[in-house]
């Protein structure tokens, strides 16, 4: 095939794919311009979740009507003239390529006055093509309307997500901008309603509580600004939350470098650093941070996105990171009070610590399984068909069996001990637990899990970061044992809840349920709601250390042997252990 020069139009194309990747990818260049412009007040509204419209409209110094047909061009820009002034970017935008490259998927209509301007212009492009110009009256700043994204672009409208999906990242952008910028204020109104607005007073923590609500506003420790003295230059601000408030992942650490958002995972990693011994594992903080710092102490032309950035001294930064979280921590937080529903082997650890500390005794029979299990690790010979000495291998078939099993007792509320035909079996509440709801909820769709009727309906304010995520998942939670409707910006009214939950904090269980939705955004289908269903019965499933009657015990047994996959949790995690007669012997010496 003979090498040729592409035509302006397959060129444009491929050029606005480097930059419009989804519709809040528009978004972000639409909102950047806006905020160069000088704007206090932003609104972005959007149909279907931005495939049928997007519109920005912002109250910035607007474009000059002689300037306005340049402006929509490739490389063209009001930021830069030469190499050098690379060096010293103050401007989110730069490159002159982002209306250029949607105009080159989208139908476009641009208008805008100049405020030094008293009639104003209006655009109509079609595929970088200028269809239409007239003066027009109105508003000092600019009036973006992108209908039809990928309309000349099949192939890459086929890859967008669900419309509740391409939704919640426009929303994430926003909430990042508002946290970013607290003078300005934005509006988001998907389908004509407005779901979210930041007072646009200046000040960060109105905008904080706006966006992930008072309860965790309340929980974070103000990042204390100022020039570290071994970074000179160098300023560090922002939030991040006490230890006791944490998240199943790092997505909840925004990063600033000069007010623009980045991904960047050594500064990731420096925020966590800062927490080091003070989490459970595989928890991460919640955190925003802002790194101001010369212009010329970084490169912001590495990627077209602008979502990434070099450091000249990238080590500099990152200490002076670590070391202002880590100040904040050492000279705010309060000291960790102990809760009752606290999770897993890291709960009962710090537990542990605590007793130990105070001169108590440790936790009955905590030291005892401490070195049973560490004695099953240390068991050196391979176990046989009927011998195991850890996990049980999952069998295979449509469905495993379980020998009936009899409940003896409960180790450190955590543990069943139980026998069988086989010997002694070590049966992890939890995991079981989280078993047989998984299979409850998949084998009967259409009856939802019981529920029980709260005497008073709860108000729980979530905030509209997370709010978002639950709204969209909604009838998902309805069926597993829910009733809950929307009620107002970022809040919801609880109605019932699943009659599983017994004691526990609603509020919490779906702050934990929305944050494990926002890592699962890019999954769809029948994917998307198995795991959604994992992370219901992962929250609803018993804890540990919560103490079983030998009654409940016997139910627990007897519902995990009815299981058609009982020796696995949904994760992959065993439920069981099982040690045989013959290893019991030779444990004793009897053999």
């Amino acid at each position: 095939m003979p090498i040729r020069i592409l035509s302006p139009d397959v060129a444009d194309k491929i050029a606005a794919g480097e930059v419009v990747e989804r519709p809040a990818s528009v978004v972000k260049e639409l909102i950047e311009n806006s905020l160069d412009a000088g704007a206090t007040d932003i609104r972005v509204e959007i149909r279907e979740g931005g495939k049928r419209l997007i519109r920005v409209i912002d109250d910035g110094a607007g474009i000059p009507a002689a300037e306005a047909p340049l402006a929509c061009q490739r490389h063209a820009t009001s930021k830069l003239q030469t190499a050098e002034d690379l060096e010293q970017i103050a401007t989110l935008g730069f490159r002159g390529e982002a209306l250029a490259a949607i105009a080159a998927v989208g139908k476009t209509t641009l208008i805008t006055r100049s405020r030094d301007e008293e009639v104003g212009v209006e655009l109509r492009l079609e595929g970088s093509e200028l269809r239409g110009q007239r003066a027009i009256g109105g508003p000092a700043g600019t009036n973006i309307t992108i209908e039809h994204l990928f309309w000349n672009v099949p192939a890459r409208l086929k890859f967008l997500r669900a419309e509740s999906t391409e939704a919640g990242h426009i929303h994430k952008i926003l909430t990042r901008y508002a946290l970013a910028y607290p003078h300005v204020r934005f509006s988001y109104a998907p389908e004509g309603r407005i779901t979210f607005q930041t007072p646009g007073n200046g000040d960060r923590m109105a905008a904080l509580i706006k966006v992930f609500g008072a309860e965790i506003a309340r929980q974070m420790l103000a990042v204390a600004g100022g020039e570290d003295v071994a970074a000179p230059g160098i300023v560090v601000s922002g939030f991040a939350s006490q230890p006791e408030l944490h998240r199943a992942n790092r997505s909840f650490i925004e990063l600033f470098i000069n007010n623009r958002y980045v991904q960047d995972r050594n500064l990731t990693y420096a925020v966590i650093q800062a927490y080091h011994t003070l989490l459970p594992g595989g928890r991460y903080p919640l955190a925003l941070i802002f790194v101001d710092l010369p212009p010329d102490m970084l490169d912001v032309n590495v990627h077209p996105t602008k979502a990434e950035v070099r450091f000249r001294e990238g080590a500099v930064v990152f200490r002076a990171v670590q070391r202002a979280v880590h100040r904040s921590l050492v000279e705010q937080a309060p000291v960790a009070q102990l809760r009752p529903d606290e999770k897993g082997r890291e709960g009962w650890a710090a537990r542990r610590q605590h007793l130990l500390a105070a001169g108590a005794s440790d936790p009955p029979g905590q030291l005892a399984m401490d070195l049973y299990r560490r004695g099953l690790e240390e068991e050196a010979a391979p176990p046989g068909p009927s011998e195991t000495g850890g996990a049980m291998a999952p069998r295979t078939g449509d469905a495993e069996v379980l020998p009936p099993l009899r409940a003896v007792g409960q180790i450190a509320g955590m543990y069943l001990v139980a026998e069988g035909p086989g010997g002694l079996f070590l049966v992890d509440q939890h995991a079981a637990h989280e078993r047989i709801l998984y299979e409850q909820m998949l084998q009967a769709p259409a009856q939802p899990i019981a529920r029980q009727q709260l005497l008073q309906p709860l108000t729980l304010e979530l905030g509209t970061h997370l709010a978002g995520l639950v709204a969209a998942h909604l009838p998902t939670l309805a069926q597993s044992g829910f009733e809950i409707e929307p009620f107002g910006e970022g809040s919801f009214l609880l109605r019932a809840m699943p009659a599983l939950l017994g004691r526990q904090d609603p509020r919490r269980l779906l702050e934990e349920v929305a944050e494990s939705l926002d890592a699962l955004a890019d999954q769809v289908g029948a994917a998307h709601e198995d795991e959604l269903v994992k992370i219901i019965c992962k929250r609803m499933a018993i804890k540990a250390g919560q103490v079983l009657s030998l009654v409940e015990q016997r139910d627990l047994l007897r519902q995990l042997e009815a299981c058609q996959n009982p020796r696995t949790c949904p994760h992959g995690r065993p439920t069981l252990l099982h040690l045989s007669a013959t290893q019991l012997e030779r444990q004793f010496g009897r053999t």
